[in-house]
């Protein structure tokens, strides 16, 4: 695959990150086995828009003063709230000398079982490692998921399409993606009430907390036997 370009230039010693980064340039470092800790710096765009095409998984041909470096970006940081890049690693590559890292798995086609059956599709692993050159590496590895029929159907490493010199260093029986029975809505059982809330709902409805109906001669709660009482205090101002 082509590698992306982009341009950079050795870090102004005097502006710290922040500086930078305020001035439309994200501070980055290049180490490898040909290159010690190469400070560096990007202007934000240019840089953003190699992310987007290269991911950490294509070939970045880094030019900087007019030196050109194959990189692969090994870590990048961005801000919390603007989700701009704030700093980036890159790591030279010896085009001559295999390498180890990771690529995402793109899944094909939608598996029967989704279609046909409701199934839901899980994926267990979207990023593989793979071993090649620099020069044969993948940005991603198509693996075809329309096969899955039944639940629990799976695919596996070993049905992803692979280029030439591409070695992937999981198993083959290393599960990709399966499909599952949907899960079913839980009946949500209603809140168990208290004592206190048992006895007052009972109240306002006139019976027992047991929900049985008062005995007939039980003795009248205190609410029910006030207006006897005011009645006989009333007999006896009389």
């Amino acid at each position: 695959m082509e590698m992306v370009k982009l341009s950079a230039q050795a870090r102004r010693d005097k502006l710290t990150p922040r500086t930078l980064r305020a001035a439309g340039s994200v501070p980055c470092v290049v180490y490898g086995s040909e290159v010690k800790n190469l400070q560096i710096e990007c202007p934000i765009m240019p840089l953003h828009k190699a992310f987007v095409k290269a991911g950490e998984s294509t070939l970045i041909e880094l030019d900087v003063a007019g030196k050109r470096i194959p990189v692969l970006i090994k870590d990048i940081t961005f801000d919390p709230v603007s989700g701009r890049e704030t700093h980036v690693d890159f790591y030279a590559v010896d085009m001559k000398k295999e390498i180890e890292t990771t690529v995402p798995v793109r899944f094909e086609g939608e598996p029967i079982a989704v279609k046909e059956l409701g199934a839901i599709f899980v994926a267990s692993h979207d990023h593989v490692r793979v071993r090649c050159l620099p020069a044969d590496l993948p940005h991603d590895l198509p693996v075809d998921v329309s096969g899955l029929a039944e639940f629990h159907d799976t695919v596996k490493v070993s049905a992803l399409k692979l280029p030439k010199g591409v070695t992937v260093m999981e198993g083959p029986e290393t599960v990709l993606a399966t499909v599952q029975e949907p899960r079913k809505e839980e009946e949500i059982a209603p809140p168990t009430p208290t004592p206190e809330e048992a006895a007052a709902a009972a109240a306002a409805a006139g019976t027992t907390p047991e929900g049985e109906a008062p005995k007939e001669g039980a003795a009248p709660t205190a609410e029910a036997g006030a207006p006897a009482k005011d009645k006989a205090a009333g007999k006896e101002k009389k």
